[in-house]
């Protein structure tokens, strides 16, 4: 129920979007009005393509091809938003050139119109271009483990992250021979009918100490049960608030439910729980989704923490916003009380197959 109204919020935003940038903007263009028909009919068919975008992350009768248009129009309403937003800025200050006679406001008016759709129309194609590239390895030289750990983090298989994603993603995963991988959540996006054959490909990962998952915000949207259930079937060993203890290394590794679970009722985070088992005369390793778990660490002092979650903003500007609910954006930082925490920018991608600023990655830390 949740999620069904989560996307009716979704596609009443945009539509409303849509509808303000037509009122606001397209009307109010100093262009021919061939040219205002052509941009409200390229308008009409973005808020087209986002409603099947909808419908597409629910079925699996639609090509890529056709999937990735509808997904790249997500990408292209929040750039109208970004337009929208400089348009009304820039409108009080052509107001205040009252005093600048007619001819030269005509010609400031259309020329900054028609440099706000050319950056647009760049924006688009950047972020699109960048989204496009393949994840790259950032090496993480930790300096204070003798074993190596490859981190990925958001795959949000479903849509375009379909069985071929994955599967090149663990070719590049099994290239680093690592001793530990850890997937710190976000690892579905749809229905698991629609991808068990995906996430199957999990399974083909190379990992000498194990392959470690932990549920993300978003598995919550997709019976997390069934998910649960499915993954216990799998090569992946699923942490919920649990441990497990490797020896040879002196090494515990932890994994809590996402912070999601405090929203929805269910699967909540419990660090006591989590930390119950360890042993506390080796080093330990938590994994937790999203870096704002930080603030339930109590007393508690892993050694490195890993999360993902912010995509590393994935598209600029909007890490800005990710900055006010999150610590941290991306990269390795150090807490006050000495624990480390790597935030992943994630391997996939949600939404808009777009990225700007932020690199789709896998993280190798030796």
């Amino acid at each position: 129920m949740r999620i069904y109204l989560f996307f009716v919020i979704f596609l009443l935003f945009f539509f409303a979007l849509h509808y303000l940038f037509y009122s606001r903007v397209i009307k109010k263009l100093l262009f021919s009005e061939q040219v205002k028909k052509t941009l409200t009919f390229f308008l009409g068919i973005n808020f087209l393509f986002n409603l099947l975008y909808v419908i597409g992350r629910y079925t699996d009768m639609i090509g890529n091809s056709l999937y990735y248009l509808f997904s790249l129009s997500v990408g292209i309403s929040f750039v109208l938003m970004l337009y929208l937003i400089v348009h009304e800025v820039l409108n009080v200050f052509h107001k205040a050139l009252k005093h600048v006679d007619h001819e030269k406001r005509y010609f400031i008016k259309k020329s900054g119109d028609g440099m706000l759709l050319a950056l647009s129309t760049a924006y688009v194609s950047a972020a699109a271009y960048e989204g496009s590239k393949e994840p790259v390895v950032n090496v993480v030289k930790f300096g204070t483990f003798d074993f190596s750990i490859v981190q990925i983090s958001d795959l949000h298989i479903g849509g375009l992250v379909d069985r071929a994603f994955v599967r090149h993603a663990v070719k590049k995963i099994n290239a680093l021979e690592a001793d530990i991988v850890c997937i710190t959540g976000d690892l579905v996006d749809t229905s698991l009918e629609f991808i068990e054959p995906a996430v199957r490909e999990l399974d083909n990962i190379r990992s000498k100490y194990g392959i470690y998952y932990i549920l993300g915000n978003h598995e919550y949207f997709h019976e997390p049960q069934k998910i649960i259930k499915f993954i216990q079937t799998t090569k992946l060993t699923l942490l919920l608030n649990d441990s497990v203890t490797i020896d040879v290394l002196k090494l515990n590794i932890i994994g809590v439910t996402d912070l999601m679970g405090y929203r929805m009722g269910m699967l909540q985070p419990d660090i006591h729980r989590a930390f119950d088992k360890t042993n506390k005369t080796y080093r330990t390793i938590l994994l937790a989704h999203q870096p704002k778990f930080i603030e339930e660490l109590g007393y508690y002092k892993p050694e490195l923490i890993l999360s993902g979650h912010t995509h590393g903003g994935q598209i600029w500007p909007f890490g800005y916003l990710v900055r006010l609910q999150q610590p941290f954006l991306k990269g390795l930082h150090t807490l006050p009380n000495g624990s480390s925490i790597y935030v992943n920018s994630g391997i996939g991608f949600w939404g808009p197959p777009m990225r700007l600023d932020s690199q789709a990655e896998i993280t190798y830390i030796i």
